[in-house]
């Protein structure tokens, strides 16, 4: 429903071609995707499984989810990004303004990706074996402490826990000086026995510990819990086009192995696309796409590594794992224990499908009708077994979750493309209907008898079991009409309007209106415009409006809930009382959520297209947002759903491509893009102070005419040093603690003492690709993407991170009196009055993101062996980055905001067509 020819676009619209990128192996969309759009910031997932989450034009909403709406072939899909495969994908389209997306309605406030699978192509059939294999590993490593260096960092641990120790008290007794003996040593604590013992013992050391530090015993658990992860992807694919058929066929296979040990995924993935001219009015046509995944992996607890001591041991005598390998239970677990006791099967089964008919009709008119049905099954059993040391006690557990959803919709389109001499129109008419619904059934059970030996399969032989079901259901419609029109392919415009309607909406409210319009002027086909170094130039000014409704289905409504409780009859009896209750205050008023937006761009070529680009400016403004508020408890209820407020979003887009160099043995073209996006707070609640100014949200951080990730909290302003020992003390701190800043000096810490630090999402973002062809043969492709202007919380700086006494560490500086820093705390620093105060640092960061070479076997050789085209490639993905502020794991963190370890990628395979 969007036009295809660029020059007819009136809004702002970009295009990826997947071809350019097939040397770079995408194991997922958000691969093609990352990088390569302007506006659509791509998130980062470490895990084996990959993706990441979607964003266009910045953060619109407070409460409802921001992912954009993701079309199929022509319909709306519901479904996860990981069962499209990539290998199968010949085009994606990005609708990132309000007049491009509008023709969506529902959803489209967060932007449409359009994603468009390969068809066959004119000629024989063609048949295409795409196949690689990689490994994977942890891309940049931060070192836990080693034996030597837990020793010494230890016992300064200890020096700050116990303020009045005494000289080398937690010295190695082999070193003290000459003014201190042995004897006057031991007598500290009025310890006897073997020096060395003593030592280790005031260390906090367990036994096991101690005995391993006298044999030389020490355990690296940073490489248990790493890995080097083996990767492997594989399609076949079928295709072609004969008289009144056109097909593709694909079956695909993904293996992966995760950086983290016990992190898997894999997957089977098949597609049909199918098209038959039955008649010469009518075709017909099914595109049907089919996953089954597979997530039973258990992987390992990473930060162990960090926990866990490297002199406790790894094995029990009998060469099994050791449930606590220093025998202290805040000492940490064997990261390999637990998960010798866990049985897992977690899969997920999906159909996709649409099935359409076409119907060609006189004097430019069509109908298009498709019905889109699809179908998951989702599957997950667990079973902890009893033989694990601490669920014995329960007799193991185990549970069996089975869910089925069925989504089907109904698109009816009726179209009209006419030419009238230089006027060209194209009218859209849709009528849409969805309904989804889902089937959720867990059953729970433990203390298995006589044995949990059956596990989930024997799940009815427990004593406590516990039967649960929720289902779900909703219904949703549209009605959309768009005219677009053009004269001489010179002046455009386009109308829409859509009304879209939803039951998870408020009784008064189910149904929305949302309207948009385009125009776009080809400047350089004006007479008047001579240019000799501008060859096209196109402006376009949209605007529009789209609805959000990505809550929960049922937040506008009232449910009951059910529960029991001990009753006290009169004599004292108690016993056991059913109740049933409302737990959710219904808003028969709740509405659509909606953004109106403005759009300014320029599409241009220069110098007959050796440069050619797009720049973009908009303003975006989304009111009615939906909101949890609060309410007071005196009405019975804590929250309730509602629309508050005001986002306002505005940025700046650049695209550029040029051709530096274009010979018949060498090209050389770069593709740069730039974004950057800036939003606030409008308007909150409507509550107003005594001075008719409206009230900030203090306890949720939200703050009218600041943005939605500004950090607002505590300023660090240092660290104490020893000569500021008294003024510390006033704050209930001592030096080495981190110095805070008291903005109105009262000698204490308040709301009043929070300051604006900064922003957590980057202030702008750009790309910058390099693609080289030599010989005809070879293909060269460099990409690069930076992050900037942005910074998170590094609270490891304080150096306070769990039970320091019991545990080891990540190798970080902290402040002594010998060793004094103005940055990094004191081990086992104190907070004083400013608890849960941020520590932030700058997390800019430029990251060499893609290496890849692909070799074509020159064809007079391949075809010999009745070969079309053989091609060799090689990616390196996440190959390194320069921050220079940031240094903890990577600088780009998970879609949690997480400090994560991420993979470096090496991939090699070929790329065979018959």
């Amino acid at each position: 429903m969007v036009p295809r020819k660029k020059r007819d676009l009136t809004g702002a619209v970009s295009q990826i071609n997947t071809t350019k990128l097939e040397n770079e192996n995408p194991n997922s969309v958000q691969d093609i995707l990352r990088g390569n759009v302007a506006g659509l910031n791509v998130g980062m997932s470490p895990s084996a499984k990959g993706g990441g989450s979607l964003l266009v034009r910045g953060r619109n909403s407070i409460n409802a989810a921001t992912s954009p709406l993701i079309v199929l072939d022509g319909a709306i899909y519901y479904g996860e990004l990981s069962d499209v495969n990539p290998n199968d994908i010949e085009t994606i389209d990005v609708l990132k303004d309000a007049s491009s997306a509008a023709v969506f309605g529902s959803k489209a406030a967060s932007g449409v990706i359009l994603i468009t699978t390969k068809k066959g192509k004119e000629g024989k059939t063609i048949i295409n074996i795409n196949s690689n294999a990689g490994i994977g590993n942890v891309s940049k490593n931060q070192p836990v402490l080693g034996p030597d260096e837990f020793i010494t960092w230890r016992g300064d641990v200890m020096k700050n826990i116990n303020s009045t120790f005494k000289p080398h008290q937690f010295d190695n007794p082999a070193n003290l000086p000459t003014d201190i003996s042995l004897q006057q040593w031991l007598a500290y604590d009025g310890s006897s026995g073997d020096p060395t013992t003593v030592w280790l013992q005031r260390l906090g050391m367990q036994p096991v510990e101690i005995e391993n530090y006298k044999a030389g015993r020490s355990v690296d658990w940073y490489k248990k819990v790493f890995q080097t992860g083996v990767r492997q992807d594989h399609t076949v694919s079928l295709s072609g086009k004969k008289d009144a058929v056109n097909y593709f066929m694909s079956l695909g296979y993904l293996n992966n192995n995760g950086i983290i040990y016990g992190d898997k995924f894999s997957t089977v993935r098949g597609r049909v696309n199918l098209e038959g001219k039955v008649s010469k009015f009518l075709s017909v046509g099914i595109n049907t796409q089919f996953a089954d995944k597979d997530e039973s992996q258990v992987p390992v607890d990473y930060g162990l590594a960090r926990i866990l001591s490297p002199w406790g041991s790894e094995f029990n005598e009998d060469g099994t794992y050791k449930w606590r390998p220093n025998n202290e239970a805040s000492g940490g677990n064997h990261p390999y224990y637990a998960r010798q006791f866990i049985d897992r099967k977690y899969k997920t089964t999906t159909l996709n499908t649409t099935l359409y008919g076409l119907v060609t009709l006189p004097f430019g008119f069509s109908y298009r009708v498709n019905y889109t049905p699809r179908y998951e099954y989702y599957d997950r059993y667990n079973h902890e077994s009893a033989a694990h040391a601490e669920w014995a006690a329960t007799g193991g557990s185990a549970s069996r979750q089975n869910r089925k959803t069925f989504h089907w919709q109904v698109d009816n389109i009726v179209k009209w493309n006419k030419t009238f001499g230089a006027h060209n129109f194209d009218v859209t008419l849709l009528a849409n209907a969805e309904k989804y619904q889902r089937w959720d059934n867990t059953m729970n059970n433990k203390g298995f008898l006589p044995t949990d030996a059956l596990g989930y399969h024997g799940i009815s032989t427990g004593i406590n079991p516990t039967v649960s079901s929720y289902d779900e259901y909703s219904t949703g419609d549209a009605l959309m009409a768009r005219v677009f029109y053009s004269w001489k392919d010179r002046y455009m415009v386009t109308l829409s309007t859509r009304r879209d309607g939803y039951s998870a909406f408020g009784q008064s409210n189910p149904r929305a209106t949302f309207a948009s319009a385009a125009l776009g002027w080809v400047f350089t086909d004006e007479k008047f415009w001579e240019s000799s170094w501008m060859n096209y130039g196109k402006l376009r000014l949209t605007w529009g409006s789209n609805g959000n409704r990505d809550i929960g289905l049922y937040n506008a409504i009232s449910d009951l809930s059910t529960g029991k409780y001990l009753h006290v009859k009169p004599d004292g009896t108690v016993y056991l009382a059913n109740q049933l209750y409302v737990n959710r205050m219904q808003n028969a008023n709740l509405k659509w959520e909606r953004t109106a937006s403005f759009n300014i761009g320029l599409d241009f070529g220069l110098f007959n297209n050796v440069l050619d680009g797009s720049i973009e400016v908009y303003r975006s403004s989304t009111t009615d947002l939906l909101v949890q508020r609060a309410l007071p408890d005196i009405l019975g209820f804590s929250s309730v759903w509602d629309n508050l407020g005001e986002v306002q979003n505005r940025g700046v887009e650049f695209s550029l491509n040029s051709v530096n160099i274009n010979h018949e043995n060498f090209s050389w073209r770069t593709t740069a893009n730039f974004q950057l996006n800036r939003n606030k707070i409008a308007r909150l609640y409507g509550d107003l102070d005594e001075n008719g100014k409206e009230k900030d949200d203090v306890a949720n951080r939200r703050f009218i005419g600041h943005a939605l990730d500004e950090i607002w909290n505590f300023k660090v302003d240092g660290v104490w040093q020893v000569e500021e020992k008294d003024a510390a003390a006033k704050y209930g701190v001592k030096p080495g603690d981190f110095k805070i800043k008291d903005v109105d000096g009262d000698g204490k810490y308040t709301n009043a003492d929070k300051e604006f630090q900064g922003y957590t999402n980057p202030r702008f973002r750009w790309t910058l690709r390099n693609d080289f062809k030599l010989f005809k043969t070879l293909d060269v492709g460099i990409a690069i993407y930076s992050y900037w202007g942005h910074k998170s919380g590094f609270n490891q700086m304080k150096n306070r991170d769990g039970f320091l006494d019991r545990t080891s560490s990540y190798r970080f500086p902290y402040w002594t009196e010998e060793n004094r820093s103005n940055e990094w705390a004191r081990l086992y620093s104190s907070e004083g009055g400013a608890t849960g105060f941020g520590v932030y640092r700058d997390r800019s960061f430029i990251r060499l993101d893609n290496i890849s070479l692909g070799y074509s076997i020159p064809k007079k050789l391949v075809q010999k062996i009745n070969v079309q085209n053989l091609k060799f490639f090689f990616s390196a993905k996440n190959l390194g980055y320069y921050a220079p502020n940031w240094d903890y794991w990577d600088a780009e963190p998970d879609d949690e905001g997480n400090n994560v370890p991420t993979p470096r990628i090496l991939t090699l395979g070929v790329d065979i067509t018959l």
